[in-house]
């Protein structure tokens, strides 16, 4: 009876956003029980339990063939965090600059010292140490929109988060000649591969970004449709980015520093996605915790559980000393380095990047990378929020109140006076 479906039934990639966001609603309700619990940790706990370490009801394969919803979740993400790189504000913001550097070197430098005394071979060790310079911007937006957090710290948290994530992809970028050299790769594929991916993203994403700021200007009377001009740039980008073998990752990030920077009076870099970009998130940290594998996070937990703490030291003493050197009060300068700890989609979305470009050697890139977001991902929404208390910037508490898609204002990026106050 060929009316009938295949068994055993495969959901497809409408079932799995549904389960992801039905899940993610009850992950968010058992968690607002403990008001100390973040919603992302229950978003999370929720999608572990669901997937392939749990009760296996979300399969690898079936993860794997609904990694675009996920594309989308990231695209939206990413965009939004690169409108809070204002290249004005930089311009006139050392410190902004100058700590970024900071510490992405020091985070590269201890990753891969930390890496190569536990015996990694020196190109994974690499490769590893510049994933690790990448910061989640889905932890920081989402738990600064729950505790409705604003202040110098959070917006300076924004810009440099942003910063880490160009940083990791250019650090990402360079490695690659080295590993086509020692795939044995023709020399085609060693020089231009890399280079192809990143001019060819920030070319896509300045095209893109000129085209969107063309319409939100002759549109700009008509502002009920600027959503969706946004929403079908991100997505032309997206595909594009997919169909001309881009990155997926940097090219809506750098969408947004375009449009950013494009706009000289606000038309669409001020625009609030309120409910929409909260089920968003929801669905990204469901799929992370369905992404989680207890097996690699055991074979490698020591390994680890020493990259979180080589990485956390880094993240923050860097973000320490810049705030220190640049005369910020040592409470904000201890808390912008918390902020940065959270990793995630950028790394996650890297790692993917290594397999396919090199599946021979990524398994234990993979394995580690992917243990240490499991446990950046469950320890990061309560640093985060700590963070944002200890400098007064948070309204309220972090609740898990997940079932509220009550979306605060969208947390605009600041001006030079707000994200430098004087000293």
């Amino acid at each position: 009876m060929d009316f009938l479906p295949l068994w055993p039934i495969e959901p497809n990639n409408l079932a799995v956003f549904g389960i992801l966001l039905l899940a993610g609603a009850l992950g968010g309700f058992l968690a607002h029980r403990w008001p100390w619990l973040p919603s992302i940790t229950g978003f999370m706990l929720v999608g572990l339990i669901i997937g392939p370490s749990g009760l296996d009801l979300l399969t690898t394969e079936v993860l794997l063939e609904a990694r675009v919803v996920v594309d989308i979740a990231l695209g939206l993400i990413l965009y939004r965090l690169g409108l809070s790189l204002d290249l004005r504000v930089i311009a006139h913001a050392p410190y902004l600059l100058v700590t970024a550097v900071l510490e992405s070197a020091a985070t590269f430098l201890v990753v891969y010292l930390t890496l190569a005394y536990f015996g990694f071979a020196p190109l994974p060790a690499a490769l590893i140490a510049a994933i690790s310079i990448s910061s989640s911007p889905a932890v920081l937006l989402h738990v600064a929109h729950e505790v409705n957090a604003s202040g110098p710290v959070t917006e300076s948290a924004q810009s440099l988060v942003a910063l880490n994530n160009v940083i990791a992809f250019l650090a990402f970028s360079a490695l690659l000649p080295s590993f086509h050299s020692a795939a044995d790769a023709p020399w085609q594929m060693i020089v231009f591969q890399p280079l192809y991916r990143l001019v060819g993203s920030i070319l896509l994403a300045t095209v893109a970004g000129h085209i969107l700021h063309y319409l939100a200007r002759k549109t700009k009377n008509a502002s009920q449709y600027h959503l969706a001009l946004v929403a079908g740039a991100i997505m032309l980008t997206l595909g594009a980015a997919e169909t001309l073998n881009l990155s997926t990752l940097f090219a809506p990030l750098v969408l947004g520093i375009v449009v950013k920077n494009l706009e000289h009076e606000d038309l669409v870099s001020d625009l609030d996605f309120g409910e929409a970009l909260e089920l968003f998130f929801i669905v990204l940290f469901v799929f992370a915790g369905a992404n989680m594998h207890l097996r690699e996070l055991l074979h490698y937990g020591w390994v680890a559980l020493a990259l979180v703490a080589a990485r956390s030291l880094a993240k923050w003493s860097g973000a320490f000393i810049g705030g220190v050197a640049f005369r910020r009060p040592l409470r904000q300068a201890a808390s912008t380095g918390l902020l940065l700890m959270p990793m995630a989609g950028l790394a996650i979305g890297l790692v993917q990047t290594s397999e396919r470009l090199f599946p021979a050697a990524a398994a234990p890139i993979t394995a580690l990378v992917l243990a240490a977001v499991a446990v950046f991902e469950f320890m990061g929404p309560p640093l985060v929020g700590w963070a944002l208390r200890l400098v007064d910037e948070a309204e309220k508490e972090v609740s898990s109140d997940a079932s509220s898609i009550d979306t605060p204002d969208e947390i605009r990026p600041a001006d030079e006076e707000a994200v430098l106050p004087p000293p």
